[in-house]
This record gives C-alpha cells, structure tokens and sequence, in this order.
C-alpha cells in the first residue's frame, strides 16, 4: 500500500508564521482509469462494464437529486441538495435555482474512520521558492523553441529578475552534447519576461543544434542562488548549402546530442534561398513516423505527410507557394528518431533548414 504524500506551506495569513500540511496527490483518476483499477480487483467483469455501471450511476444520481431525494451510500456518502441564499422574510420569492443550488457530498463516519487507521503520510520537503520559465520563443520567426542567432529569445515565466551588472543571477545556454554560454546581450529583464540575444555555444557537430535554457537569481542579498530550467528543448536553425548542385553536401537534422545524425538531407528540387521546417510527428495509432514539411508559420501550409517505418530514403514534397519542389533526405536510425521524438519532444520534433543555392 502506498503512502499519502503531504508538504508543508507557509501559511501568510497568521502571525507568528505558522504552516500548514498540504497533501500531494501522486495521480488523478477518471472513469477510465478507476474501472481498470476495479477490474483488476473483480476479473470477472471487464473495464467497460464497469465504466458503463459508473456512468450510469452518476446519471442516476443527478436523477434522484433533482426530483428531491438524497442518495445515500451505506458506509460511503450522501448526496444532498443544499439552497445557498438568505431571506429576509418567510414569504420572500427565491432568486433563480441556477444561483443558489448546490450539490453536497458528505462523506459517512464509517468510511473516514477506515481511511483514517489505514492511511500512511510521508513528508516531502518544502518547495523552494525558484525561476519558473513557461515559455520560450523566438520573436523573429514568431515560434516557440526556435533559437535564432539572429533573433531576440523572449522567455516569460515568474520569479526570474536579476541584475547581471552586481553577479545576482545569470541566463544559460546549455548545449545537450557540449557548449555552455552565459548571456550577456539583453532587452528586458523582469519577473515575467527576459529578452536576450541569444549567444549561442557551439557543439561538437554541426547537427547538435538542441539546447537547454535555465535562469538563476537570487531573491535576497545573502540568500542562496535558485535555478529554473525551462522545460522543453530549444533547436538553432541548420544551414543546408548547395542545395542548386547536383551532388550537395549531405546535412545532419532531426538529432539530439548524437555522434552521428539520426536522419540527413541529401537532396531536393529548391529554386531559390529559402527558410522551411521539417517536421516528424508520431502517429500514435500506428506507431509510425510521419515527415513532412512545414512553411515558417504554426498552422500554415504544408507538404504531404510521409509515413517511415525504418531506414531509407525519402522524399518529401513541398507545397504550393514554397520554391521547393522537394526534399530528399536519408533516415539512418529510425529505432532512435523515434524514441527523441516521444521521450524528448511529446510527440513532435521541428527542424528549422536554412536552405541556400551556393
């Protein structure tokens, strides 16, 4: 059996300072998930019966609470109805009922007293107050996770000023393969919302382009420094050149920290320099991964998408309006791009492809 998980809370409205045990739920169960719990205790029936005998039984209760009965379920709870309004006078009329019913659910003495003999409680260390980055986006190109070396890094969070000029904090930039770089060039720095431009670290090759962002500060003069780290990857745009010659320099995309590239643009049909994003998306039906391109905007047009089973070759199309054609390009571990793509980024990795003739 597993414990219930509590932290202590500062409580801000008492004085002297006291605190209070908040417990931490480990996880939330709907219908779906407490039917399977419950058909693993009764075999004999199936998950889908008894999400249906609980949803019927909901249906049932709302039923009997408003032809004005209560419900009550011997050793568990009653379900009442309470109205939620003063009177001034006997006789005077009642506001709408969508105003002043409520529903309540009052938990029997039997079922408390069972809860509270066999309920363990496990203490969890006070949260620390620390930078919280929410977002992240490059306010050139307008998209999230991209890190432009020639845009401004706009993150928004809370809690993340600092003064870089008196060494109270700093913003990082992290490479997952190597590089690390403090930031020094900024626009803004508040709680809310710090804009750097960006200095970007260097890997070992050309196709680790993912980073991590972290901010530090301190909240007092002598008071320990805290970091945040934003919780998503952040990708540079790659450079594919030569993209007007027969036999173009193979590019490395669509990889983490690596040595050698998960997939490789070899080839395409490109009329002109161009900025476009590749994208690989997994199909949670199928287990399968689908690429296609994308222009510069979230939502706008689109190649067909490409399902891939494995290694090989590709090509992709492009779209109406776009000066390519198409792209090919060379998936070399399928088994690995896809595992980045679930573990790494929920199911959907972009690239940026500067795309250049010469």
């Amino acid at each position: 059996m597993g414990k219930v998980q509590w932290r202590p809370e500062p409580n801000v409205l008492t004085t002297p300072r006291s605190y209070r045990a908040r417990p931490v739920p480990k996880d939330s169960l709907g219908y779906d998930e407490l039917s399977v719990a419950i058909a693993k205790r009764n075999p004999l029936w199936s998950a889908g019966l008894i999400k249906s005998v609980l949803l019927a039984m909901r249906e049932e209760i709302k039923e009997q609470l408003i032809n004005g009965n209560q419900v009550c379920l011997e050793n568990t709870c009653i379900w009442n109805l309470s109205l939620a309004v003063r009177l001034d006078a006997p006789d005077d009329p009642l506001p709408p009922a969508k105003e002043i019913v409520k529903v309540q659910i009052n938990v029997s003495r039997t079922l408390l007293e069972e809860v509270r003999q066999e309920v363990e409680l496990e203490r969890l260390p006070p949260v620390e107050k620390a930078p919280v980055i929410n977002g992240a986006e490059d306010t050139v190109f307008k998209l999230r996770d991209v890190l432009n070396p020639d845009g401004v890094l706009q993150l928004t969070g809370a809690g993340m000023f600092f003064e870089p000029e008196n060494s109270s904090g700093q913003c990082v930039l992290a490479g997952t393969q190597s590089g690390w770089q403090q930031q020094l060039r900024f626009a803004q720095i508040s709680n809310s919302r710090i804009l750097t431009v960006p200095l970007i670290p260097a890997q070992s090759n050309p196709w680790n382009n993912e980073y991590k962002v972290s901010v530090s500060t301190r909240y007092t003069p002598r008071g320990n420094q805290r970091t945040g780290s934003y919780p998503r990857l952040l990708r540079s745009p790659l450079a594919v050149s030569r993209m007007g010659h027969p036999n173009p320099p193979e590019t490395g995309i669509l990889t983490g920290s690596a040595g050698s590239p998960y997939v490789s643009v070899i080839g395409g049909t490109v009329s002109a320099d161009v900025l476009i994003r590749i994208q690989a998306v997994l199909d949670a039906r199928t287990d399968q991964l689908r690429l296609s391109l994308v222009d510069m905007t979230e939502g706008g047009a689109a190649g067909a998408e490409i399902a891939v089973s494995g290694n090989g070759e590709v090509t992709l199309p492009g779209f109406s309006g776009s000066p390519v054609s198409n792209l090919l390009i060379r998936v070399d571990d399928y088994e690995a791009l896809k595992t980045i793509v679930r573990n790494d980024y929920v199911g959907r990795l972009v690239d940026v492809l500067n795309l250049t003739l010469d």
